[in-house]
């Protein structure tokens, strides 16, 4: 997949997947961090200790919500960028289901396959993607999401068959 696309291109690619992100490890810093600012400081995500002893997870595990926001860097790591667009929006979700928890330490990864792509007014294309945030060595995943993405450009460069 490249890693630059035209406007002209987008609408060839749904039903296909576009990218599969690098890992990204999520350790008890980043969970800690994302706990301050979402003032979420359950102990199952923020004491190691009593996780372990407590739990069945065995140490904390990361914020169900934490593994879904990872999702904008593992867009911007691997889907190819339109080269047209002036700006992205993040216009919300249809569905999102957290299937295993994400322990602290483990390695996460986006899978992207583009779900539907439809022109909005003059300078709109609204993407959905089916995503899916793997867990390195695990056979569920994370979470499965499907997500949607406005891409705004100027209407001068919408294509005339849209």
């Amino acid at each position: 997949m490249p890693r630059e696309i035209h406007l002209t291109d987008v609408r060839g690619l749904v039903g296909e997947e576009i990218g599969v992100s690098k890992w990204f490890t999520v350790d008890q810093t980043m969970i800690d961090r994302f706990a301050q600012a979402t003032e979420d400081h359950q102990f199952i995500h923020t004491d190691p200790i009593r996780a372990a002893a407590e739990t069945p997870f065995g140490g904390t595990i990361a914020h169900g919500f934490l593994s879904l926001s990872l999702l904008s860097a593992m867009n911007f790591d691997c889907v190819p960028r339109v080269l047209e667009q002036t700006m992205g929006i993040n216009y919300g979700f249809e569905k999102v289901r957290f299937m295993t928890p994400v322990k602290c330490g483990a390695r996460v990864r986006g899978r992207f396959r583009m779900a539907d792509a439809r022109f909005r007014g003059a300078g709109m294309l609204m993407v959905t993607y089916d995503v899916t945030v793997e867990i390195e060595n695990e056979r569920k995943p994370a979470l499965t999401a499907n997500w949607m993405t406005i891409i705004q450009f100027d209407p001068k460069d919408r294509p005339e068959d849209a």
